[in-house]
């Protein structure tokens, strides 16, 4: 009995050494992450499930200057005085990486309508904790969402991620080079409640 008891005390932090070993970190099902282009910091949803990463814009439109193809957009972000200027709110232009193909969810395909939904793509520098990594993120109105970053799992293996829904916000603030900018969060009680979904 004693040595199962053992047993069980110490398989916890073998697994523990062998994520430090394989380099993987674990984060909680949401976490505050920096994002290095448009110099704030939000929280997100970390999903496996969604191949994707998302955030949150509205008024997107895609142009072209100078022969290389761009996006216009504004944050669909709640900003509550917080902090932040305009200009990182609105009319935000990045270079367009492409396009990606979302399949809508079945409740919500009209007969007729395509099964998907196009959205542009753009590459952003994300700070989580004191990991740091360009991945490629799509845009859409997720206004509707208490999260207006979706990390999925492409973000999640270029980070070396481990989920663990069972936590949240596990690092704390972004501490990577450059991230001290401004901070767009929710508060104690919204992050409980969100927690609490």
């Amino acid at each position: 009995m004693r040595t199962l008891l053992a047993l069980l005390l110490v398989l916890p932090s073998l697994t523990v050494v062998a994520d430090g070993a394989s380099g993987k970190m674990i984060y909680g099902l949401h976490e505050k992450v920096h994002i290095k282009e448009l110099g704030i910091t939000v929280p997100a949803k970390l999903d496996t499930g969604a191949d994707s990463a998302s955030l949150s814009a509205r008024h997107i439109r895609t142009f072209e200057r100078d022969g290389v193809e761009m996006v216009e957009f504004d944050l669909a972000i709640d900003r509550d005085d917080r902090g932040v200027t305009r200009e990182q709110w609105n009319d935000v232009e990045l270079p367009l990486s492409g396009h990606v193909r979302i399949k809508r969810r079945a409740e919500s395909v009209v007969l007729g309508d395509r099964d998907y939904s196009r959205r542009p793509v753009v590459a952003l520098t994300i700070c989580m904790g004191k990991r740091q990594e360009q991945i490629e993120v799509n845009l859409t109105d997720r206004s509707e969402f208490r999260y207006p970053l979706l990390i999925g799992s492409g973000a999640l293996q270029e980070l070396g991620a481990l989920v663990d829904p069972s936590l949240s916000v596990t690092l704390g603030e972004p501490d990577c080079q450059d991230s001290k900018d401004n901070v767009v969060e929710s508060d104690d009680q919204t992050m409980e409640a969100a927690e609490a979904l």
